[in-house]
């Protein structure tokens, strides 16, 4: 066969498969939106499932490890990291002393939690954190504009992106803390802290905090400290004594991995007093690992509707092939073979899927757009719309075929058409 003749068949074809389209037009349309809908839904699960693996695994925080309280390194990791649980607990100044003059560690950050402002965490810390620790080591934190760290004797605060936008913060700003994680309007502190830098965005939970010296939480009004085993209340322009101190965690930069596994073996394994999470990306794990059936049920559902939706392709042409028996006898008569009658149904599903499988894009982008602000704002991680895996990109490829396949079984009916019976006059 002549490549004109070939194209001559191919764009008869294409035109059988447009008129059908348009003549069906309802039932096209109700069967796109399907498989758009099942397209899109599976696609998002991908992508939702591999970016949160990603940002709760290794991308929120740059630190290797979190040495706190006795108790559960899931709870240190959520609360000093995520910024989303309550602190399992104090260790004494001198335990960060000891752990930051250790020759295992390279950095070593103090945090003190337990207050908020408006429902965002308030963490007491170094200005290290932002000259030393995380800035050089991929957050890039960054001020915006006209911003600066805060002065450690003064009561400064530099917040998170998400904070200043959602609250209306900026360099000059001023806010009340309140006492504890949960906001009480009846809780608020006297201390009045100003706003000297905003972050720039760094996609993390770090954006939903507000950061303050540690010697501010320290004085907070109602705030004991008992790190000597008693209680201290500190006095306004009297020095806190160190053995008074405490912190409710302390981020640790790690020298090397055999590093971890020492101390790891040395704090968790032999001793009684401190938790060792490490390395952070494992101990999230194990948490993904408990809940991953969820996720691994909704993708089934998923993948289920997409067969729901390839079969509504096949019902929906299966179901006119009667009404459209005696077009095809009249296209038989006019020359067609039965090749081109079948190649004509198994085009016109394929399309019917294609443009389903487009029109996922867009339910793709909005269920992951949805997802990212919610996430955003609980948990301050952020999804990106435009991030593609290869079982993203292979869906739509899927779902396509799955169309050409669910119209194999009209295309054959239609293929079987007799002509001279469906091209009699009606008795």
């Amino acid at each position: 066969m002549s490549g004109a003749r070939r194209a001559g068949r191919f764009g008869g074809i294409a035109l059988l498969v447009r008129r059908s389209l348009r003549q069906h037009a309802f039932s096209t349309v109700v069967t796109v939106a399907s498989v758009a809908l099942a397209t899109g839904l599976t696609m998002a699960l991908f992508a939702i499932q591999a970016q949160s693996e990603a940002a709760f695994t290794g991308g929120a925080t740059a630190f290797d490890a979190v040495l706190g309280a006795r108790g559960s390194q899931l709870q240190l990791v959520l609360n000093t990291v995520f910024h989303l649980e309550t602190s399992p607990g104090n260790l004494p100044w001198s335990t960060y002393q000891a752990i930051r003059a250790d020759p295992r560690v390279a950095e070593a950050i103090p945090y003190a939690v337990g207050d908020n402002y408006r429902g965002y965490r308030i963490v007491g810390t170094v200005a290290e954190l932002f000259t030393r620790g995380e800035a050089s080591r991929g957050l890039r934190f960054r001020m915006a504009t006209g911003g600066r760290v805060f002065d450690s004797s003064s009561r400064e605060a530099v917040v998170g992106s998400l904070v200043a936008e959602r609250l209306g913060l900026h360099a000059g700003s001023t806010f009340h803390p309140f006492h504890g994680v949960v906001f009480d309007e009846s809780a608020r502190h006297d201390e009045l802290y100003t706003v000297v830098g905003v972050l720039e965005p760094t996609h993390t939970p770090s954006d939903r905090v507000l950061w303050i010296p540690i010697e501010g939480v320290f004085r907070m009004a109602g705030h004991v400290l008992r790190g000597a085993g008693t209680e201290y209340q500190p006095r306004e322009g009297a020095p806190i004594p160190d053995e008074a101190k405490e912190v409710s965690a302390v981020m640790l930069k790690l020298r090397s991995p055999q590093a971890g596994i020492a101390l790891d073996q040395t704090i968790n394994r032999q001793g009684k007093v401190a938790t060792l999470a490490w390395p952070i990306g494992r101990v999230m794990s194990e948490l993904l690992d408990k809940v991953g059936w969820m996720s691994r049920v909704l993708l089934a559902v998923a993948q289920l509707v997409v067969i729901v939706a390839a079969a509504s392709i096949l019902a929906s042409l299966y179901n006119t092939m009667s009404a459209r028996r005696r077009d095809f006898a009249i296209l038989r008569a006019l020359g067609a073979g039965r090749c081109t009658v079948l190649a004509a149904i198994v085009l016109e599903s394929t399309a019917i899927a294609a443009l389903g499988a487009v029109m996922g894009l867009l339910v793709h982008a909005a269920i992951v757009g949805a997802a990212s602000a919610l996430l955003r704002d609980r948990v301050g991680v952020v999804l990106d719309v435009m991030h593609v895996t290869a079982p993203v990109l292979a869906t739509p490829v899927v779902v396509a075929l799955l169309g050409a396949g669910a119209g194999i079984v009209p295309a054959l009916r239609a293929y079987a058409t007799d002509v001279a019976s469906n091209l009699a006059p009606a008795a």
